[in-house]
């Protein structure tokens, strides 16, 4: 599948995860839930990261599977997940991030750097 999606898909569930990050090189995963305003404001964001990196963006609520929560120990939303050829490399889940600190994340698969 080498398609750019230049939107962030939504998956129903870890079934419909797990298809995408094994189909695609780098995938990054936003966890929300319905009813969060720092999930709601970060929206826009991961569509920003959708169009400007490699990666394609998925949005999940765990709470529609909740076996996503211990899989993936999501303890607070939203929390972004990247997976680079179908393994976890790196974890974002300190609250709300501007495009140009999403990005970074990506762009560095899942190392972060604080200045």
């Amino acid at each position: 599948m080498g398609d750019r999606f230049e939107k962030p898909l939504r998956v129903e569930g870890g079934d419909e995860l797990d298809r995408v990050v094994a189909e695609r090189d780098l995938v990054l995963v936003d966890c929300y839930t319905k009813g969060c305003a720092l999930c709601r404001a970060i929206e826009p964001v991961v569509g920003n990261v959708a169009r400007a990196t490699d990666a394609t963006v998925v949005m999940v609520n765990p709470g529609d599977d909740l076996s996503l929560v211990e899989r993936y120990d999501i303890r607070s939303v939203p929390t972004l997940l990247l997976f680079e050829d179908g393994e976890l490399v790196g974890r974002m889940a300190d609250g709300f991030r501007g495009t140009e600190a999403v990005v970074e994340f990506v762009e560095r698969r899942g190392e972060t750097r604080h200045t």
